[in-house]
């Protein structure tokens, strides 16, 4: 997506309300029925649980003032019972902020409220990063599926980088949204401190939700955008860190010395025709990730096609006022029922490959399933002779 497509979509999704833009697209019509999270494909019922975390040795670094790091996080995880209340999707308040409506406030999931988490062995871990300007519930259809499938999934806001609801109803602003000199760098570089921070909390004693058997040995990273180049980040930083798959996210940092030598999985949109172009991060960074390694493609999707804005789009006309150059380049022309399934398919692949090793074919090679994607690059490590192209 050009970078003029891409700032329009950020300011259309973060505060469709002030976005100034021409020609816009005309917002579908509301659904008569509540929308729903698409269905998780796993057979487990998912719980959820939400934690406020203050990391009190760091002051805030958007906002210093505001005393020490704050953040909010979400705990999904395979629940003893799928009987309960569901989780709210956002509060009224927070979709207002940042969608501009409060129509994010009807959107109905399928995690229950502080449900008894499943008994039996430990579960292995994803954490994710959502897209900047991006809430963490931007990323629930994907949580949930994971969830389903026998992973407990803790995906975090990173306050002052988007609106934040905070116990008591406190909503604190996007500060980043609204500065015209953010250093991408920095940004990635702080959202790996938010991450293990987290990973601080998977790993205590403490843990994320009482009765919650994590597997601390078995933990992967995955985010959209600057989130997924967070997810690259950190696992280039921390050991306790197996696997990272990276969704539609430029790259902004340098990889460590030595290169990244963990699985790494980048998830692109239309990024085929930009091998090699001023906009490629992905092609001076491919050298640096040592390890197992896929470059995945969606030649017609676009930005959001890994989030559940898409299906949301469909739900509600969102983004509303949006210019359709700018729709094209961030939703692309995938709908949104394969954007959600295939991007379910691939991370849950990966990370079954990297976290519990059951290997399936679908990320060995372009699948019939999935034609939509493309494998633009692929690497097995330290594994030679197999044919794979490097």
């Amino acid at each position: 997506m050009s970078g003029v497509a891409a700032a329009l979509l950020t300011a259309a999704l973060v505060a469709p309300q002030a976005a100034a833009v021409a020609a816009p697209k005309p917002a579908g019509p509301a659904k008569a029925a509540a929308a729903e999270v698409p269905a998780p494909s796993g057979k487990l019922p998912v719980g959820e649980k939400v934690l406020r975390l203050v990391d009190s040795a760091r002051t805030d670094p958007w906002k210093p003032s505001a005393g020490p790091r704050e953040l909010m996080v979400s705990v999904w995880y395979p629940a003893r019972s799928a009987s309960g209340a569901k989780a709210p999707y956002v509060s009224a308040a927070l979709s207002q902020e940042l969608y501009g409506n409060d129509k994010l406030s009807t959107v109905r999931t399928h995690a229950v409220v502080d449900a008894a988490p499943a008994q039996g062995r430990a579960r292995p871990v994803v954490v994710l990063s959502p897209g900047l300007g991006q809430s963490r519930s931007s990323l629930t259809g994907l949580a949930e599926d994971l969830a389903s499938r026998g992973y407990v999934v803790a995906a975090l806001d990173h306050t002052y980088e988007a609106a934040v609801e905070f116990p008591g109803g406190r909503v604190e602003k996007c500060e980043l949204c609204v500065r015209e000199d953010v250093d991408n760098g920095a940004v990635v570089r702080n959202r790996a401190k938010d991450i293990r921070f987290l990973l601080d909390r998977i790993t205590t004693g403490d843990g994320l939700v009482a009765g919650l058997k994590a597997d601390t040995s078995r933990i992967g990273v995955a985010g959209h955008s600057i989130g997924g180049a967070s997810a690259v980040e950190v696992a280039g930083q921390d050991a306790r860190v197996a696997a990272a798959a990276d969704m539609d996210g430029d790259f902004f940092t340098e990889q460590p010395a030595g290169g990244i030598k963990k699985p790494v999985m980048l998830l692109g949109a239309a990024r085929a025709g930009e091998l090699g172009g001023e906009r490629d991060t992905w092609s001076p960074a491919w050298k640096n990730l040592t390890g197992w390694k896929r470059w995945l493609d969606v030649g017609k999707g676009g930005h959001m096609t890994f989030t559940d804005n898409q299906w949301l789009a469909d739900a509600f006309g969102l983004p509303e006022g949006l210019p359709p150059d700018a729709y094209e380049g961030g939703f692309g022309t995938v709908k949104s029922a394969r954007a959600n399934a295939l991007t379910r398919a691939y991370v849950a692949a990966f990370f079954d490959r990297q976290l519990t090793g059951a290997a399936g074919p679908l990320l060995d090679g372009p699948s019939a399933d999935f034609p939509e994607v493309a494998f633009l690059k692929q690497g097995n490590g330290m594994e030679q002779g197999n044919g794979i192209k490097k």
